[in-house]
């Protein structure tokens, strides 16, 4: 039998050394090697244990490895990887059901990736209003392609790469009466995470998602939500959008819909989406067979374990366990909801990941003073002490 080069003897030195060498370097990596995962544990090349409060960045929402979704894609792989969407597979539209169920929404486009699944919703909204121009929140993250760039607020990420699509205006989140004075007769959509994740976990006011919706019908202007972070049971409810009870025209899913496999989701209403016709838009790998097997185990695994259920209630576990034990003086508050937990710092948290890391506990930081948390809604009430334990040691 042939040896699979995926695998080897290598050191953590030479498989670093092999990414400086042939890989693009445009990630800060923390300095090990991940070689296996089992619900919320992880170990590196050396056999050192870590808990995983990162899952991805919010993708492994179901735990590594779980195994309804690696028999599902061990089976699917036996049967029938790829064919494009030139033809008809029998798993693709099953799926597409279900999460026209979930959503509420009407009609299902299958992508890669979450950025994928907001450019595809950013031609939709055009297409279906005549209208250029798009209405985003200061401190948003919709992705690093063009077109989810252009909408995105951190100047970080967009002055490398300026001029970005023009027609995007900033307003401040949980600020309904900004949006109302910033649209024009040019807005196609106001675009919205029901939760800001990448900005650091911030939660609108109540009242807001209600609010804007109410704006963006009197202004006949399409409201977008992106749910690719908070999707899929993160915030203790199926979707972030739950929360409000708002339905809004096009929602943006990825990350924890597949249990790890690459996946992105835009939904729409009927009424808008009538507005793609063929040839649109397209995607040669989206709602591939493969994926759409993993996404239909994810859901079932999430559905009869009640994980959605799991994370509201070790999410406000977690919380009341920092909020406890954690220093004054270290910790200004903490905020969230389900297992998407923002703990603000009081100073610059950065260093805060490698001491984390080095006492066996992945986190990040994100916006520089925040540790979001979002692990596996399998993580264990022991493996939350455990967290919290190292989290409460830590010192700025």
């Amino acid at each position: 039998m042939a040896k699979c080069i995926c695998q080897g003897n290598l050191s953590e030195e030479e498989i670093i050394a092999k990414d400086a060498k042939h890989v693009f370097q445009t990630y800060g990596r923390q300095p090990i090697v991940l070689t296996r995962g089992k619900g919320a544990l992880v170990w590196d090349v050396n056999g050192k244990e870590y808990i995983d409060c990162v899952a991805g960045i919010a993708v492994n929402n179901v735990g590594h490895c779980h195994p309804r979704v690696v028999a599902a894609i061990q089976e699917q792989a036996a049967r029938l990887i790829h064919t494009s969407n030139l033809y008809y597979t029998d798993i693709q539209p099953q799926l597409a059901e279900k999460l026209a169920e979930l959503t509420g929404m009407d009609r299902i486009f299958f992508a890669n990736s979450g950025t994928e699944s907001i450019e595809a919703a950013l031609k939709l909204a055009r297409k279906a209003t005549g209208n250029k121009g798009f209405i985003s929140a200061e401190h948003c993250f919709h992705g690093r392609t063009m077109g989810a760039l252009s909408i995105t607020h951190k100047a970080k990420y967009r002055a490398p790469f300026e001029p970005l699509i023009p027609g995007a205006d900033f307003v401040p989140y949980g600020d309904a009466d900004a949006i109302r004075n910033a649209l024009d007769s040019d807005t196609a959509a106001v675009i919205i995470e029901p939760v800001q994740g990448e900005g650091g976990v911030i939660i609108p006011p109540a009242g807001y998602l209600e609010e804007v919706r109410k704006i963006c019908d009197k202004a006949g202007v399409l409201l977008v939500f992106d749910e690719v972070q908070t999707g899929m049971g993160r915030t203790g409810k199926w979707f972030g959008k739950d929360h409000s009870g708002v339905r809004p025209d096009i929602m943006c899913i990825a990350k924890g819909i597949a249990g790890g496999f690459p996946m992105g989701v835009m939904a729409a209403t009927e009424e808008v989406a009538k507005n793609f016709s063929k040839g649109d838009h397209a995607s040669t790998f989206g709602g591939n067979p493969l994926g759409a097997a993993a996404a239909l185990a994810t859901i079932n695994a999430i559905e009869e374990e009640r994980l959605v259920e799991r994370s509201r209630d070790m999410g406000a576990y977690m919380r009341d366990e920092i909020k406890k034990r954690c220093r004054q003086d270290f910790i200004d508050h903490v905020r969230g909801l389900g297992m998407m937990i923002g703990v603000q710092l009081k100073k610059d948290g950065t260093p805060l990941v490698d001491k984390a890391r080095e006492k066996g506990v992945l986190v990040n930081c994100t916006s520089e003073t925040v540790l979001r948390l979002v692990p596996p809604f399998v993580i264990t009430k022991g493996e939350i002490d455990r967290s919290v334990e190292v989290i409460s040691e830590l010192e700025l």
